[in-house]
């Protein structure tokens, strides 16, 4: 076992503050690193949308494996689904033997020449993100230090993937911060605008724009935009004539 490489896979997977962090290609680094740490034909990894209601294709180490996980996918059976519902791992030394238990899926995958299957949960806690699926084209299996290190690598993608959607929820939400406090901000000078021009007060100012907003089926913040800006000329024109009232 080459264990720079694995040693580099693991300082890759928790690296998610980096900003260059891209989940699709890290995984399928993932795919590829742990075929070739391993000896194994082909490994696939497969991960739940973020409401943990369904599973898709997440990376695959070559096409076959990406075959043989849709091929899951389109049955709607195989080891990693199974793994994926329980959030342990499945074992099958030989899917020779396993015709019974995933009729639609063993008898096409040792057809495209696969014998067994280890599939590894990307799990945090009770939170089963995902799956790890090794396939080897001869039966029998892996040793345990091998799977002791997948499951270590399964581990530290899963907490890789929690921190990055944490933080690009914290993204998200700060972005939408920064939006509603210029948009309160571009209200408040519309408001001052109004007030001034028309000689009353703030609160008489927001109605008078409030109500141009909803007569003309716009946004609020456009509204006080065109306020701000001069680009309303029909309230350009009110404000123009009630600031020319003597009274």
């Amino acid at each position: 076992m080459d264990h720079d490489l694995a040693q580099d896979t693991f300082i890759m997977l928790a690296d998610t503050l980096a900003a260059d962090f891209d989940t699709t290609v890290v995984l399928g680094l993932l795919a590829e690193r742990c075929r070739d740490l391993f000896d194994v034909a082909a490994c696939g990894l497969l991960l739940a949308d973020e409401n943990n209601d369904a599973v898709d294709l997440a990376a695959a180490s070559d096409r076959d494996a990406r075959t043989l996980e849709q091929l899951q996918l389109t049955t709607c059976q195989g080891p990693a689904l199974d793994c994926f519902r329980a959030g342990s791992v499945v074992v099958c030394h030989d899917l020779v033997d396993a015709w019974q238990r995933w009729p639609r899926f063993a008898p096409v995958a040792v057809a495209d020449g696969f014998r067994g299957a280890h599939v590894l949960p990307l799990r945090l806690r009770d939170q089963v993100l995902g799956t790890l699926g090794l396939y080897t084209m001869v039966p029998g299996p892996l040793e345990r230090r091998v799977l002791a290190l997948g499951q270590g690598l399964a581990d530290m993608a899963a907490i890789g993937l929690v921190n990055w959607r944490i933080l690009r929820g914290y993204e998200t939400t700060a972005r939408q911060l920064r939006t509603a406090l210029d948009s309160r901000i571009l209200i408040e000078q519309a408001k001052g605008v109004l007030a001034e021009r028309m000689r009353i007060d703030v609160d008489a100012a927001f109605a008078i724009l409030r109500a141009h907003a909803r007569a003309t089926n716009r946004k609020l913040v456009d509204a006080a935009a065109g306020v701000v800006d001069g680009s309303l000329p029909l309230l350009g024109a009110v404000v123009e004539r009630r600031g020319n009232d003597p009274s």
